[in-house]
């Protein structure tokens, strides 16, 4: 009886799927999808089965889709839709105005975890979260930030020091927990005690557990339902790594909010002897401000900082890693950026300063086409809510558009040989050429990325770092990098160089 009473069922929603599907070809939302270039799928389906590959078999898939139809394509199934756009023209459209800010899937998914901070939030709550936040990242306090960026650069340099003896050294681990401490000290302000460094590993490993959740959802259609996704394992899964994520920012929150209480800190206190050497003007102080005089609670608190602990570190780390394993490749490059900081520095073993920093330019093209090739966010979305038109053709409205950044910075026709290293590509001659949308590792528009400058600085800071110490040498090599689709541009397999002390290789 159950069996048959499931048959009865399964029937019936074999038939409603039937009914939507020509139903929807017949609206005018229909009519205007079904001329998007797409791929065929199943009948009925469409592409709801396309989809269903492991995270490195869809990363393949994606770029086989963008090489088909270059410019633009639609996917639909099971009553969603979407367009995917190259056309950097295409891209400004979106990005370039406030009406287009607005997401959808699949950030959704990560309300569980974000709630809806900056990353996610939408119309007005977005824009005083980003007006809240702003003062954050002023240039005056990243001049304060810089202090700590030094010290945990130099902390990384003495773990590269354990490593000079082996053969190869996986470099995602080491970086990523420099990046952490570094958020950790300047925007959260708190001191990276003992209690909270056990919990680190548990912090790591619960990301990497939701954005497999994250993406083993995203490629099933049936289960984007909060009800129907609730009854799977993956459900039981990311609950799991969820009371870890979350427990890790709560203990940063009590941490600060007992440093405040202790050190007498009180609301918009902005002397210096507070905002200097003890607390350097945290972000967190900054939402624990503002939740004094009502502008937010503690539940924002907890979504801005579990926001800023995922952004600030995993995406820098993300930069990290891949620039270090493609430096270790680029001998003749590595050795430029080698003499510019020599050159700027002028041989002292002081700390660099955050002029010194901004004399090195080549250093600067390098993390950029770095950047061009390895986005930590290779994809954004945006949904909208009104009919646009897009490389010919009109999008309906209440259709999510998906950008995919990797793929536009592959582009033949704007990058040429794009899968060569070419850090001159960013000199000033040749970026002022091109459509600025034709470079967005850091978003581009209102809704960009709002700490790219903290980024910038901790990417050079270390880079500088670790090549005026140490010659990076290869290991893996660029083609034998395996991409996943995740929250952030992932390898499947760990990357790994081989560190030499700079004054064995003058000996040798």
């Amino acid at each position: 009886m159950f069996f048959l009473s499931l048959l009865y069922l399964l029937l019936i929603l074999f038939v409603l799927i039937i009914a939507m599907s020509v139903f929807f070809r017949l609206t005018p939302e229909g009519r205007m999808i079904s001329k998007i270039p797409a791929d065929r799928g199943t009948p009925i389906f469409h592409n709801t089965f396309d989809i269903v590959l492991n995270p490195e078999q869809l990363f393949i898939y994606l770029r086989k889709l963008y090489r088909k139809f270059n410019g633009i394509y639609a996917m639909r199934g099971f009553g969603y839709r979407n367009v995917n756009i190259f056309d950097p023209k295409d891209v400004e459209k979106i990005l370039s105005v406030t009406r287009y800010n607005d997401k959808r899937l699949p950030y959704g998914f990560l309300s569980p975890w974000l709630g809806t901070g900056l990353l996610l939030s939408n119309g007005e709550k977005w824009h005083e979260r980003r007006k809240m936040l702003t003062p954050a990242f002023h240039f005056k306090i990243l001049k304060k930030f810089f202090m700590i960026i030094n010290e945990q650069t130099e902390e990384l340099v003495k773990a590269i020091q354990e490593e000079v003896q082996k053969e190869k050294t996986p470099v995602m681990p080491l970086v990523a927990k420099s990046t952490l401490r570094v958020i950790c000290e300047t925007s959260m302000g708190t001191s990276m005690q003992e209690d909270i460094q056990l919990v680190t590993n548990k912090y790591f490993n619960a990301i990497h557990k939701l954005g497999k959740c994250l993406i083993y959802r995203i490629s099933r259609i049936w289960i984007y339902d909060e009800p129907i996704f609730k009854l799977t394992k993956c459900y039981r899964i990311q609950k799991a790594a969820l009371t870890d994520l979350h427990k890790f920012t709560k203990q940063i929150i009590r941490e600060r909010r007992k440093f405040r209480k202790e050190n007498k800190i009180t609301a918009f206190d902005d002397d210096d002897d507070v905002y200097g050497k003890k607390s350097r003007m945290a972000m967190l102080d900054l939402l624990l401000d503002q939740e004094t005089v009502g502008n937010i609670d503690e539940e924002g608190i907890r979504e801005e900082v579990d926001t800023f602990m995922f952004e600030g570190h995993d995406t820098t780390a993300t930069a990290l890693c891949f620039m270090i394993m493609r430096i270790a490749n680029e001998p003749v490059v590595q050795n430029l950026i080698y003499e510019e900081v020599q050159r700027v520095i002028g041989g002292t073993q002081q700390s660099l300063t955050m002029e010194q920093l901004g004399d090195m330019k080549y250093l600067e093209c390098c993390i950029k086409e770095s950047l061009r090739l390895y986005p930590s966010v290779p994809y954004i979305a945006r949904v909208i809510h009104e009919n646009i038109e897009l490389s010919g053709y009109t999008i309906p409205k209440s259709t999510e558009v998906n950008i995919h950044i990797f793929d536009i910075h592959r582009r033949e026709d704007i990058y040429p040989e794009p899968e060569k290293f070419i850090p001159e590509r960013f000199s000033p001659e040749n970026t002022v050429k091109r459509n600025p949308y034709t470079y967005i590792p850091f978003s581009a528009g209102p809704r960009n990325c709002i700490g790219q400058k903290f980024a910038m600085l901790e990417l050079k800071s270390v880079m500088a770092g670790i090549i005026r110490r140490f010659k990076i040498e290869p290991v893996t090599r660029p083609e034998e990098i395996k991409f996943v689709v995740d929250l952030v541009l992932r390898s499947a397999n760990p990357i790994y160089v081989r560190f030499v002390e700079r004054k064995k290789c003058l000996d040798a």
